[in-house]
């Protein structure tokens, strides 16, 4: 069987795998999974022995109004290419499973200063709800490695100030965002989008690009150059809802000696919020 849906399932079959000496890779998701999640998994595979892949749409992490209820659902498909690119094990729990007495009395965890702030401002309550099940999956899988994109780049900030703070013996590894030819980077809501709206959302990663070179051309008036990104996106038919440069390793504000920085940006494209980065350097 290497689809599991319960926590005692799956803690069987990884002290099997351990019992022989393997390594243990996880790779949590939300399913609907396309390339980037695939090439996640190839990474693990080559760096641990046993891959788990988790499927599981986490109910905590969304907020009123959010699209918890449509998110798009496909575990059978989902299960095909995670096999294929060589996972040894899909973990798919209900929310039962997860939070079996309930979510409102469950104990939370919050992670200061990096999770304030861009999605965290626009999403309240968010990460709190990312680094529980995070935190969860990793101490049910008790991986030695555990592999996330870094599309989404303040969660994984958080989740790595969450491992190191909590002393989590494991290794938190971030890959570079997969991107469609266009530049725009692979998401699982992308297929909200309109063939129209598809058209106009590779604007966001250039967008993003441009204000990289000016940066690194010597552009040092930062608001004014973040208000020219953000009108060129409005311009364009995007709403931003954040677009900021921070420091790539801290995501503290930039200043003049921040020599890696990433831009970040959310922005929505009719209903559809895009999120995307970049990480350059001043050297």
């Amino acid at each position: 069987m290497n689809t599991l849906h319960t926590i005692a399932q799956l803690r069987a079959a990884l002290a099997r795998a351990r019992q022989d000496g393997k390594r243990i890779g996880l790779v949590p998701t939300m399913g609907n999974l396309h390339a980037g999640h695939v090439t996640l998994v190839d990474k693990a595979r080559q760096r641990t022995d046993f891959v788990v892949v988790s499927i599981f749409v986490n109910p905590l992490q969304f907020g009123a109004g959010e699209d918890l209820e449509s998110y798009p659902r496909t575990l059978e498909e989902d299960q095909r290419k995670v096999l294929d690119a060589g996972a040894n094990l899909v973990f798919a729990p209900n929310v039962k499973e997860i939070y079996p007495d309930g979510m409102d009395g469950h104990t939370r965890i919050s992670v200061p200063v990096v999770s304030e702030g861009l999605c965290g401002a626009s999403r309240p309550g968010h990460f709190e709800g990312v680094a529980t099940v995070v935190c969860k999956l990793l101490n049910i899988v008790q991986p030695d490695l555990a592999v996330f994109g870094q599309k989404d780049y303040q969660q994984l900030a958080v989740i790595r100030k969450m491992a190191h703070d909590l002393c989590l013996p494991v290794h938190v590894m971030g890959e570079p965002t997969v991107r469609a030819e266009d530049g725009l980077a692979l998401s699982s809501r992308n297929g909200y989008l309109s063939t129209e709206q598809r058209r106009t959302a590779p604007v966001l990663f250039e967008t993003l690009q441009q204000v990289a070179k000016s940066v690194k051309d010597g552009e040092r008036d930062y608001p004014v150059l973040i208000e020219a990104a953000r009108q060129r996106l409005a311009d364009s038919g995007l709403r931003a809802d954040y677009l900021d440069l921070r420091d790539a390793l801290t995501l503290n504000p930039v200043d003049a000696d921040t020599r890696d920085m990433v831009i970040l940006a959310a922005a929505y494209l009719g209903n559809t919020r895009l999120i995307d980065n970049l990480l350059f350097d001043l050297r």
